[in-house]
């Protein structure tokens, strides 16, 4: 019999990389059924576990931006459906304004019951990126949304299974009956399967563990490892200092953070107070991803291996005005808002605490199709630099945490040609440390097609911090068959036929401390 009244060391170790360990296996099973390249071959897509409050306990090392928010989704479910849910119900939801991020991110939420299927002990949820979820452009990402509507179909606790039954009637109609409608459900409700595989893999492996282990201990250290987490984010506050900072867009839109340091509570205080309002564009970030954002900030700040949870928002009060383009009223565009404003969140922070240059501050969404394929994608650059390390070239930064699709995948499922896919060399910021270098990315079509580009830092640099210089920013343009070359804008579409090739340079990362 193991005391539980206090956590032990070494309990704590192992329960911590246990549920850890749960949601990597849901992430296993999600990426080996997925049919769709966005979650089988890039990743796109998060796993975790949570109490029955629908608190975020542990996840697998997914994508920041989700996992930061995924618990709001949860606990949307517990508010709406308490009284409705049952053994066996698995729910869709993507609703930017309670919990969701943009609409191509899709939650399936699993309620788990105890043994005789009374009480939910716990939950378990799996968000993928569906390569198409309806909208005005293929692939769901359009660059000049400026509603909710134009940007696909919403799902809002939507029961996908009940009792065990797939409702795929259901599931298909709303999928088709929307004005701007999913243009592949076959392979909306193949990914919908292997999330709500990916689920009962996490709903069987915690049921493993109560037998091994007793309900008592498993949801007693589920509140120790928040606790540790909190402690865990309590030391890093207790070195930082106060700060505030500014950040444009290249839309003029910006953000204004302050953080206040409470010495005696160790705790600190995040005002977004003084950011610009509601956008007409789709840059508006759901209040959830502003939460991600922060989480994800401080528990960079952690040096030590926690899981990102719950317990580290407890010392963190975030003060984000309603109405303003970090917490956006109904029916706001959002689809950007996740991708874009999400990485200047970050960056905003970092520069307010002066632990980090800017990394490349966009996603570089691109996403081609037409009415038989859809695809989406983002391109990494360089991460900014810091007190005592250099920027990485070349890498995925901040948020996103998905994989670029092999050339011989891309080549083999769409009608594209990868024609190259190189370093950008002197595009990091000079500095003591310098930002890390962009990429070039070609695209040759072999058909015609729409593509979108949604990206960010094309007219605003990325800031050096401490002296150190700033670095490039990034460039989007068109090289026709017949030699023209074609600038485009920041967010743009474009009609791509056979034989054009579509060029994106991505900006390099802030410079760190001046060169001595």
């Amino acid at each position: 019999m193991y005391t539980i009244s206090q956590p032990d060391p070494v309990r704590l170790e192992i329960f911590k990389n246990l549920y850890q360990f749960i949601a990597e296996q849901m992430g296993i099973v999600l990426q080996n059924t997925a049919a769709s390249v966005n979650i089988k071959e890039r990743l796109d897509f998060s796993c975790a576990i949570f109490d029955a409050s629908g608190l975020l306990v542990a996840n697998a090392p997914h994508i920041p931006v989700h996992l930061g928010s995924m618990s709001e989704s949860v606990r949307s479910l517990i508010h709406d459906k308490s009284d409705t849910l049952k053994p066996g119900n698995v729910y869709l939801s993507n609703n930017p304004y309670n919990g969701g991020t943009h609409l191509p991110d899709v939650t399936a939420i699993t309620p788990v019951f105890d043994e005789d299927g009374k009480q939910i002990i716990f939950y378990v949820a799996s968000r993928g990126h569906q390569a198409d979820i309806g909208g005005i452009t293929p692939g769901s990402m359009p660059p000049h949304s400026t509603t909710i509507e134009e940007e696909g179909i919403l799902f809002d606790n939507f029961l996908l299974v009940e009792e065990g039954n797939f409702q795929e009637t259901a599931v298909r109609e709303l999928l088709l009956n929307h004005t701007y409608p999913a243009r592949n459900p076959d392979q909306n409700i193949a990914d919908f399967k292997a999330q709500i595989a990916a689920n009962e893999r996490g709903v069987q492996e915690l049921r493993k563990m109560v037998k091994q282990y007793g309900l008592e201990t498993v949801q007693a250290y589920m509140k120790f490892v928040q606790v540790n987490a909190e402690e865990s984010v309590r030391k890093a506050i207790d070195v930082l200092s106060d700060g505030s900072f500014i950040y444009e867009m290249d839309n003029k839109a910006r953000i204004q953070v302050k953080v206040n340091i409470d010495r005696e509570t160790r705790s600190a205080t995040i005002d977004f107070t003084g950011t610009s309002k509601q956008l007409n564009s789709n840059f508006n970030a759901p209040k959830a991803v502003t939460q991600a954002a922060v989480l994800y900030v401080f528990r960079t700040l952690v040096d030590d291996n926690i899981p990102l949870n719950a317990g580290c928002l407890k010392p963190l009060e975030i003060i984000i005005p309603e109405g303003c383009m970090l917490n956006p009223t109904y029916p706001a565009a959002v689809v950007a808002g996740n991708v874009e404003t999400s990485q200047i969140i970050v960056d905003a922070l970092y520069g307010a605490l002066g632990v980090m240059a800017a990394s490349q501050g966009t996603m570089n969404n691109f996403t081609f199709g037409n009415e038989r394929y859809q695809y989406y994608e983002t391109i990494c650059g360089g991460s900014g630099a810091g007190v005592n390390f250099d920027g990485t070239d070349a890498v995925q930064t901040h948020m996103t945490n998905s994989r670029l699709t092999d050339p011989e995948v891309l080549e083999t499922r769409y009608p594209v040609q990868v024609e190259s896919f190189c370093l950008r060399p002197g595009s990091g910021g000079k500095g003591k440390h310098c930002g890390g270098n962009g990429v070039i990315r070609r695209i040759r079509f072999l058909e015609a097609m729409t593509a979108n580009i949604l990206s960010n830092h094309r007219f605003v640099p990325p800031f050096g911090l401490n002296g150190g210089e700033a670095g490039l920013v990034g460039r989007n343009w068109i090289e026709r068959q017949d030699g023209t070359q074609e600038n485009l804008d920041e967010p743009a579409t474009v009609e791509m036929k056979p034989g054009d090739v579509f060029v994106i340079e991505t900006p390099g990362g802030g410079g760190f401390g001046k060169v001595s």
